[in-house]
């Protein structure tokens, strides 16, 4: 698979190791296969076994969480905490709160963590959490008791110089409120443990945008430097109708783009005129409703059953925001067939490798997650600077850093895909330039 017997040694050895973990070494073949070049002109990545302390988290660490729901039924949930790399920084990344989470999950999560947080320029290392939890259906009082028995574990293993988590698919405001609290509660300290708080209690203003936002402005930089175009009456598709789908929805429509269709887990709606986004934060935001339940409020849109079948809309520009894997080779045909000309990932590793290889191979703009969704780690990093400093910013204020921020990471991962041999192949552009530096500190800091 690999040109040289040491990164062809090392992916191996992954795959004998770690065999039950697809999603883990998807991620880890991706990174590879963009490093490789890399790792031949730097003999010293060898010498010094660079590739397999990167790819080896620093410490995995599962726990059972113990909680009583609504019934007085005791329930058994697994939760998970890796703490990936600490190069460049304390450990930073969300936690997921979905059943689908597993040990490989979350380490694929947190291996993509490490590299995207690493691309923002901020002091921040890679880390990811979660639990198998699903908080769907679940009343105001369970969730309470999930997130106060999830925390009274985790608290032993994080701190606002040591590691700092943040939301993810399933936690918002409402989860990371409640761990907050008990967090306090056991510790006995105010203090930026976690991201993602209310603005009453050390949040940051546009926190809740970042993601959305930070990767429309990266769309917007790929669409003007590679295509010299812009959002300006193109037609767009966003998957999901989640935190970041919402907002990168918002931002599309303001930078002059077209939103025709989102999703949620069981199908699609299709609005010809434009997604009504009021209507969709109603449904989704408020009253935690299916996305189906659009098409009985506004007339002459559309509903159809699987989510999938969204990329068979026609469209410009398409950003993927669900979950992983949503977007396969199949897919990936179907919005070239279509004319599509530039794909961004707002959700973490939403194409296949072999859909984000067909983009590049047939020169469509295609913007990784590691660096289109950079902008909620970013802002995160930018609320934990203002709690050290008891500081809090304007709205105005910390978008403005977060289009700088995600402005600086296109043109860093731009440059590097050139270095590359090719200009489109921002997967490349973008693996190298978030290694780079973390190796840079690896070798600095010695063993």
């Amino acid at each position: 698979m690999f040109k040289t017997e040491y990164v062809n040694r090392v992916y191996n050895d992954l795959k004998k190791s770690y065999s039950a973990e697809p999603e883990f070494l998807q991620a880890a073949e991706e990174i590879l296969i963009s490093l490789e070049p890399y790792v031949m002109k730097h003999k010293e990545i060898e010498a010094k076994k660079i590739l397999e302390r990167f790819l080896e988290p620093e410490r995995l660490i599962e726990f059972k969480v113990v909680w009583v729901n609504d019934k007085g039924e005791y329930q058994v949930n697994k939760g998970y905490r890796v703490q990936y790399n600490s190069a460049i920084g304390p450990y930073k990344g969300g936690l997921r709160f979905h059943p689908s989470v597993n040990r490989s999950i979350i380490k694929f999560l947190g291996l993509e963590q490490t590299l995207k947080n690493s691309l923002t320029s901020l002091p921040m290392g890679g880390g990811k959490g979660g639990s198998d939890f699903d908080p769907k259906g679940k009343s105001d009082s369970e969730i309470l008791h999930f997130c106060q028995a999830f925390m009274t574990e985790l608290y032993k293993y994080i701190g606002p110089e040591e590691d700092v988590p943040a939301g993810d698919i399933g936690v918002g405001a409402r989860e990371i409120g409640y761990m907050f609290g008990q967090y306090k509660k056991i510790r006995g300290e105010f203090n930026g443990v976690l991201t993602g708080k209310g603005l009453s209690y050390g949040g940051s203003l546009a926190r809740k945008q970042a993601t959305g936002y930070g990767l429309c402005y990266f769309t917007s930089e790929a669409l003007k430097h590679l295509l010299n175009t812009d959002f300006n009456n193109k037609t767009v598709v966003v998957s999901g109708s989640g935190n970041v789908a919402i907002y990168a929805a918002e931002k599309a429509t303001t930078l002059g783009g077209k939103v025709v269709a989102m999703s949620d887990s069981n199908g699609y709606i299709y609005d010809p005129e434009g997604i009504k986004l009021d209507v969709v934060k109603q449904i989704k935001e408020v009253e935690r409703a299916r996305i189906k339940e659009y098409t009985n409020r506004v007339p002459g849109s559309f509903y159809y059953e699987g989510s999938k079948n969204i990329w068979n809309t026609k469209c410009d520009i398409a950003l993927p925001c669900a979950t992983q894997n949503e977007l396969d080779l199949d897919a990936a045909k179907a919005l070239v067939k279509n004319g599509v000309i530039c794909v961004c990932e707002g959700s973490n590793m939403p194409s296949t490798l072999e859909a984000s290889k067909y983009f590049i191979e047939n020169n469509i703009v295609f913007g990784p997650a590691k660096a289109a969704n950079a902008g909620g780690v970013a802002t995160s990093g930018l609320e934990m600077s203002q709690n050290s400093l008891h500081l809090s910013w304007s709205f105005e204020e910390v978008d403005s850093k977060l289009h700088t921020i995600m402005v600086n990471i296109f043109k860093n991962t731009l440059d590097k895909a050139i270095e590359s041999g090719n200009k489109f192949d921002l997967v490349s552009g973008a693996n190298i330039a978030g290694f780079e530096k973390v190796c840079d500190a690896m070798l600095a800091e010695g063993i």
